[in-house]
Parts: C-alpha cells; sequence; structure tokens
C-alpha cells in the first residue's frame, strides 16, 4: 500500500503560525523545536461535507499531549479553529479532506534540546490535503514486527507525539515483506497497535480491542467502541495475543486517516474467511452514518 499524489494538492497553501505559504515555499526553522528533537504533538482530522468529526476530541488530545511536555503556551481551541477554516477556505476544501494539526514547542534561540532556549512560543503548523480514506476496502495484510511498542514507564503513549521513529521501523519491515503495515506488540507479547492504527478482532458475534497500554487512546477507536455501546454488539477491552489475532473470525483496523478497514491476511495467514466480514462491515456502515451527520462546521 503506497499513497498516490493527489494532483489537487499540486498548489495547496499551507498555514504556518497564521501565514498561508505556498508549499513549495512553505518551511520551518532548523532551530525549531519539531527539527532538532520530534519535540511536537499532533493530530489527524477528517473533513466530511464542511464537518470535522470529533475535532473537540482532537483537540483536547493536542492540548493534553502538549500539556503532558510542559509546551509554555498552547493556542486557544477558537484560535486554532480559526486557522484551520482560514486554510480550508484559502484551498476551497469542503469535503474528502485529512488535515494535520502540528503544534511544536517553538523556536529555540541556539540549538540543544533544554526547553529553556524555547523563548518565542510555538508553531503551529495546518496541513490540509485532498485525501481519501488511504486503506483498500477489501481487506490489508500484515506482519508482525519485530519492532515492540515502549510501556508507559518509557514513554506514556498517551502523548501524541511527533516522534514516530518507532512506527517507522516497525512499517519498513512490513514494505520489506510486502505487508500493508505491520502488527506491534508491547514488552509482554500483546497486541498494541499497527504502526499506524488500532486493531480490532471479532470471535463469536463479540468485538475486542486492545488495552491503550502500549498505544495511543485512539479516537477512531473509542468511537467504534461507542458504536458497539449504542446497537448492543458485545465488547470488550482486552489482552490480545498473536494466537487470538491467528483465530479471529474477522480482524479490522481504525484511524482517522483510514477509518475502518479490514484486515485479511497476517504473517502469511487468512484471517477467517479472507473477505471483509460482516461485522466488520456493519460498524464501517454505522461509523460512517456518525461522520455524515456529526462534528465541528469549519468550511
Amino acid at each position: 500500500m503506497l499513497q498516490e499524489f493527489d494532483e489537487r494538492n499540486r498548489d495547496l497553501l499551507i498555514n504556518i503560525n497564521g501565514e498561508l505559504l505556498h508549499r513549495d515555499r512553505a518551511g520551518i526553522s532548523p532551530f525549531d523545536s519539531a527539527v532538532q528533537g520530534g519535540d511536537a504533538v499532533w493530530e489527524g482530522l477528517r473533513l466530511y461535507q464542511g464537518r470535522i468529526f470529533k475535532l473537540q476530541e482532537h483537540l483536547r488530545r493536542l492540548r493534553d499531549s502538549a500539556e503532558a511536555l510542559a509546551f509554555a503556551e498552547i493556542p486557544s481551541d477558537v484560535a486554532m479553529i480559526d486557522q484551520i477554516s482560514r486554510t480550508l477556505a484559502a484551498n476551497k476544501m469542503r469535503d474528502g479532506v485529512h488535515i494535520r494539526l502540528t503544534l511544536t514547542r517553538g523556536l529555540k534561540v541556539t540549538s540543544g534540546m533544554d526547553p529553556r532556549l524555547n523563548r518565542t512560543g510555538p508553531t503551529l503548523i495546518v496541513l490540509a490535503e485532498h485525501k481519501a480514506p488511504v486503506y483498500s476496502k477489501a481487506g490489508l495484510s500484515l506482519i508482525t514486527s519485530k519492532i515492540r511498542r515502549p510501556p508507559p514507564e518509557i514513554l506514556d503513549p498517551r502523548i501524541h507525539h511527533a516522534n514516530l521513529l518507532n512506527s517507522i521501523l516497525a512499517k519498513i519491515e512490513a514494505n520489506n515483506a510486502g505487508a500493508d503495515d505491520a502488527l506491534m506488540l508491547d514488552l509482554r507479547g500483546c497486541v498494541a497497535e499497527t504502526n499506524a492504527t488500532h486493531v480490532f478482532i471479532v470471535r463469536d458475534g463479540s468485538v475486542s480491542t486492545s488495552y491503550v497500554v502500549a498505544c495511543p487512546e485512539g479516537i477512531t477507536r473509542a468511537t467504534v467502541l461507542e458504536i458497539c455501546a449504542a446497537t448492543q454488539i458485545p465488547h470488550r477491552e482486552c489482552d490480545l495475543t498473536l494466537a487470538d489475532v491467528y483465530g479471529a473470525e474477522e480482524m479490522f483496523c481504525t484511524g482517522t486517516m483510514g477509518e475502518l478497514a479490514a484486515v485479511t491476511r497476517v504473517d502469511g495467514r487468512t484471517i477467517g474467511s479472507g473477505e471483509v466480514g460482516a461485522m466488520t462491515q456493519r460498524l464501517s456502515d454505522l461509523y460512517g452514518q456518525r461522520t455524515a451527520s456529526e462534528g465541528v462546521q469549519v468550511a
């Protein structure tokens, strides 16, 4: 699975601290904390008919992550929504758009890791692209990565930080194996997530997903659990092992960039029938109903 360039994105205007710049001229300083140490937090947002689904939840996670990293200044939700709206208007965007919202600690007066070198406030970047959900609806293939997800005592996964090297190394393994993505385990050998998404399995009509011990608290993941509760679909959070994965009747992954996508092969093994399962399709349809009717109007 490789994303393709969308010609509609050739002349994108990118918002950096309120300044709208052509994608070919947009850039941040080598003294910015994101460049110096991956010292930034981010969110992926999706625009549906002028509305961003679960926007307040995304902004809350961004703020919580920035506070956990002791950012000195964090823009208000109103200020960030205003910059998102300005960016969408400048690009004439209303639907089928993915937005990457990044907040860095900002510029340093000289290179170095010490946050006391940051004296000018944060850098807010709004990158909006025409981008449909990126995963094939026909079913994904995963391999289990040798790279493990770190536990909270090493780095709390609730901090939605921009240092993604752990996941990138796992993605390289998947690329080399000809798989779509990599399944990642925690240090105990339990399933954490993929390199980019949360995972669910289905067995005996019940939906199960991993505890958020070594992975972020996913917003799409939480929405699927909300849908299960609202429609009386049996569901639970639990420790999942590879034995659970291999024996699943269905498996799917969730994320803002890809919504819900079935997983049909893991480590060369067929999951269930090898087709998109009935529960996966049902939950995907119910999720689509939510995104078609809910969200904060921004465009």
